[in-house]
């Protein structure tokens, strides 16, 4: 029987989850009014960007020691509230030095948010008792659509831009305020560390130790295949439809809007999914039906069926990721604290370095050569984690 603690923690987890995904999309469509205010080039707003995740990936590693000393219920109050205090000025920021500092201050924030929030996430599914993890990546995708389209909504219906992203801003903190008290304190956390990891949450052991152990570096390497791949989706997708199949530019965002609905919608349902099936399908399952989506949009002549493809893709990938979250909390031995940040770092590294390596191969050979290095990534995760599994079951 769960308690009504435990169900009220599983509801404000998801909604910080909801909260995450406003806050980090609410800057996609300010960044067209960064370029000009800012008068940069191409190239140079490249650079900036790269100061976002650089934030992010600085403060992922650092935030397992935080959530060790204070709890995760602490670090996702402050970060929200910072990361809220810091959208408005994103959009005002005239200096680029300044719009440096704050977009890595902003990317620090939303680091913070995701590693917490995870590693609380674990902790509240453990004493559930039932899959919860691929609902709260799937708010996470809801708040991610509704934080790009909510902004310029607002604008649209003739709000200042900057009363707009205040609008957002205070939806974020008023949203934190009347879910805190549920998530779950320290000490809660702590017993519940202890009990599913077999692990003294206030051990002395070294974590950087725990961070090389071989079931955290597995996840985390096949976390940073996916995620690789669907940073690359964001990026190159709309290139690859408009340049090798003929889509005219004002719709060639399509494909990515099909694959992060279709991801969206199967994370809902995930849940309920993980728990009629098992982990292993889900993953090796996902993993192949994506690798299909990829082949199936890559080769098609006909645009529908790329879409298709695109669907494919995201009902797929979608649930991959919240299983390896799940067990990284699972591990015998190895607190969540260490086992959620180290699987995050390697899993955003690979949302960082896709883009590029996928510019890298389409410079040198084409952008249908570097989508099917995607198919073949989800191929390899397949093929780790059934022999994996079949070795750990040994």
């Amino acid at each position: 029987m769960v308690s009504e603690t435990v169900k009220k923690a599983k509801i404000a987890t998801q909604l910080i989850f909801l909260v995450c995904g406003l806050g980090i999309a609410s800057w996609a469509p300010m960044v067209p009014f960064a370029k000009d205010r800012l008068r940069l080039d191409e190239a140079d707003l490249g650079l900036l960007l790269l100061l976002l995740g650089g934030g992010a990936l600085l403060m992922m590693p650092l935030s397992g020691l935080l959530i060790n000393k204070i709890g995760s219920r602490k670090i996702i109050a402050v970060s929200v509230l910072l990361s809220a205090l810091l959208l408005p000025f994103l959009l005002i920021v005239s200096d680029v030095y300044i719009m440096g500092a704050v977009l890595f201050a902003f990317g620090c924030s939303i680091g913070t948010i995701d590693v917490a929030m995870n590693a609380h996430g674990v902790q509240v599914q453990n004493q559930y008792g039932k899959p919860i993890m691929s609902s709260l990546h799937g708010l996470f995708s809801v708040g991610g659509l509704f934080g790009s389209l909510g902004l310029g909504f607002l604008m649209k219906l003739g709000l200042n831009p900057i009363y707009a992203a205040v609008s957002i801003s205070v939806l974020l903190i008023f949203l934190l305020i009347i879910q805190f008290r549920y998530l779950f304190d320290r000490e809660t956390e702590r017993k519940s560390i202890i009990q599913f990891s077999h692990v003294d949450h206030e051990s002395k052991t070294t974590s950087r130790f725990q961070w090389m152990d071989s079931r955290v570096l597995i996840l985390g390497i096949m976390c940073f295949m996916v995620f690789l791949s669907e940073g690359a989706m964001l990026d190159w997708s709309a290139v690859f439809l408009r340049d090798d199949k003929g889509v005219e530019s004002e719709f060639s965002g399509i494909g990515y809007a099909a694959f992060s609905v279709a991801m969206a919608v199967m994370r809902l349902s995930g849940d309920s999914l993980i728990s009629k099936l098992n982990s292993r399908i889900v993953v090796i399952g996902g993993s192949i039906i994506a690798a299909a989506g990829v082949i199936i949009l890559t080769f098609s002549p006909w645009v529908p069926l790329s879409l298709f493809g695109f669907i494919l893709l995201g009902l797929g990938a979608a649930n991959i990721v919240p299983v390896f979250f799940s067990e990284g909390g699972r591990i015998s031995g190895i607190s969540s604290t260490v086992a959620i940040p180290a699987i995050t770092t390697i899993g955003y590294a690979g949302s960082l370095a896709g883009p590029a390596l996928l510019g890298f191969i389409a410079h040198h050979f084409s952008l249908t050569a570097a989508f099917e290095i995607i198919a073949l990534l989800f191929v390899v995760v397949a093929i780790i984690y059934k022999f994996r599994n079949t070795s750990s079951s040994c």
